[in-house]
């Protein structure tokens, strides 16, 4: 492939970075010189799921695709908190207080249409031109700036204390990471995001992916 898409289905534990990499170099190989790669938004490590990757004369258009909706699948644990706001970072116990299923309904309808979020400070945005994991991670004070985004839908999937299921469609820009640390507030017991995929991204879905393995990319 010259020019075009190439749907991946991230597995977890790999950047997104590293996935444009791996398959640049596959591309490469098979076509004897050097194919561009890009992708459309950035998937945590810890993360699974759809991921647009452009190929050639299409990565001029990426900043289209990163703009889209999406929708994910996350499981969050409450009555902790993590540093990262997921599995990498450590955990602190906040309370063992037990939220009934009508406080977290509730809370649901608290977060659903446009809210203001706060992004976590491990993740890819710049500040004063670096990442701001890079400068977290060297411990460097940051004031994340907020944003608006919104929450279109946000379904309740399972809730079995302390695990919450959700679906959620939101638009670009709005991190899971920092909805499930700010739902853990307002339920005063603290939250992290255990487990995140995204299932979708507009008209692209996850089931129409292929994997790193069926590429031949890894093992």
């Amino acid at each position: 492939m010259d020019n075009g898409i190439i749907l991946i289905d991230k597995p977890s534990g790999m950047t997104s970075f590293g996935v444009v990499a791996r398959v640049r170099r596959v591309l490469s190989q098979k076509q004897g010189k050097k194919v561009k790669v890009g992708h459309t938004g950035t998937l945590d490590p810890f993360a699974t799921g759809l991921m647009i990757l452009v190929i050639g004369k299409e990565c001029k258009n990426a900043g289209t695709y990163s703009k889209l909706d999406k929708i994910y699948e996350a499981t969050i644990k409450l009555g902790q908190t993590s540093i990262t706001g997921d599995t990498e970072g450590e955990i602190t116990e906040i309370s063992d207080f037990v939220p009934t299923l009508q406080d977290v309904e509730k809370v649901l309808k608290k977060f659903t249409g446009e809210i203001t979020q706060r992004p976590p400070i491990f993740s890819a945005i710049k500040i004063d031109g670096q990442r701001a994991y890079k400068l977290a991670r060297n411990g460097k004070q940051i004031e994340m700036p907020e944003r608006q985004v919104t929450i279109f839908d946000l379904d309740l999937i399972d809730y079995s204390y302390p695990e919450l299921k959700i679906r959620v469609h939101v638009s670009s820009g709005t991190y899971i990471r920092s909805l499930a640390e700010d739902m853990g507030l307002a339920l005063s017991t603290g939250a992290y995001c255990t487990q995140l995929r995204r299932i979708s991204i507009s008209k692209w879905n996850v089931n129409q992916a292929d994997s790193l393995l069926k590429m031949g990319i890894i093992d």
